[in-house]
């Protein structure tokens, strides 16, 4: 009789486990009929749904260069505890000495309940309080003074020299003389948004394509290899359609804010293509239905990796 040591048994057990998790080869994928389970990359994010068809050979070919793909309807280990949330919080701003704002910084104000998707209304900031109060110019709307009474709760937006912030304050005052001007709390839930404008950065994430403005599905996986605040370029394994068309795409954005899912339509703004029928493509894609959420993803997203410029000429935004 053999003896099996615990730690022996232990790993006769996860052997099934980690051949379900194994990377997928090309002959484990069907071209022409549909996926009968999601295909995920290797750190999980999803290509392909269930019942997706890959239409023909180069687009396999164009998935396996590109991705890792595994099973998707296999439970995954995970990689580990995430800190990141953990250290943001460490390093968050707690106060307004904090936000590094400067006399005539420029601020963006709108009332916190009621008006999530109103737009913001521009102020700038004319003093501070020995308490860390703030004093800043009533912000007008319509040619009229913003309608906020004292007491109300406001959100705000500021542009400071080191990163852009968002908190929220409340309206102590509203003062007509010698100019009008509101005095606002000491902020409050201090966020950074990390907002920069005008650069265009290196990217490499998988976005799922579907081809037209309408449908419920996606028929493809591209490669994000740039992004700007509004759009992307991806390359893909065939041209997706012409310029001024559009597509549905869906991708994942990882920043030190979170996690946050995009599904949009973009308009192919530049195409390029290789000699042949279906061949590669690069597409350079405006992203102009994006929610308030979804454009502070891009920015944020942006901002993070400035160190990892791309300068282009083409016109992709």
């Amino acid at each position: 009789m053999t003896n099996v040591t615990p730690e022996a048994e232990a790993e006769t057990e996860a052997t099934p486990a980690a051949t379900d998790i194994a990377p997928l080869t090309p002959d484990a994928v069907p071209v022409g009929a549909p996926l009968v389970w999601p295909v995920v990359d290797g750190d999980g994010t999803l290509l392909l749904d269930a019942g997706s068809v890959l239409v023909g050979e180069a687009e396999r070919d164009f998935l396996f260069l590109h991705f890792a793909p595994h099973r998707g309807d296999v439970q995954r280990a995970d990689a580990g505890p995430d800190d990141a949330a953990a250290a943001n919080a460490a390093d968050a701003p707690t106060g307004t000495r904090d936000l590094h704002l400067t006399i005539g910084a420029l601020m963006g104000l709108r009332p916190q309940i009621g008006s999530s998707s109103a737009p913001m209304q521009q102020c700038r900031l004319i003093g501070f309080a020995p308490n860390e109060a703030l004093f800043v110019t009533t912000p007008y709307a319509d040619g009229r003074p913003l309608a906020i009474t004292p007491g109300e709760n406001v959100e705000i937006v500021a542009i400071a020299s080191q990163a852009v912030y968002r908190f929220v304050c409340t309206v102590h005052a509203i003062c007509p003389s010698p100019l009008h001007y509101l005095v606002l709390s000491k902020p409050a839930n201090i966020r950074r948004l990390r907002e920069r404008r005008s650069i265009r950065v290196r990217a490499r994430f998988p976005v799922r394509y579907g081809i037209g403005e309408a449908g419920a599905s996606y028929d493809g996986v591209a490669l994000a290899r740039g992004i700007s605040a509004l759009g992307l370029s991806i390359s893909a394994p065939w041209a997706l359609g012409k310029v001024g068309e559009r597509l549905r795409i869906a991708f994942q954005l990882q920043t030190g804010e979170g996690d946050t899912r995009i599904e949009t339509t973009a308009i192919i703004r530049n195409l390029q293509t290789e000699t042949g029928d279906r061949a590669p493509a690069t597409l350079g894609l405006e992203l102009d239905r994006l929610t308030p959420a979804e454009q502070m993803a891009m920015k944020v997203y942006v901002f993070d990796r400035q160190d990892d410029v791309l300068y282009w000429t083409g016109s992709m935004r």
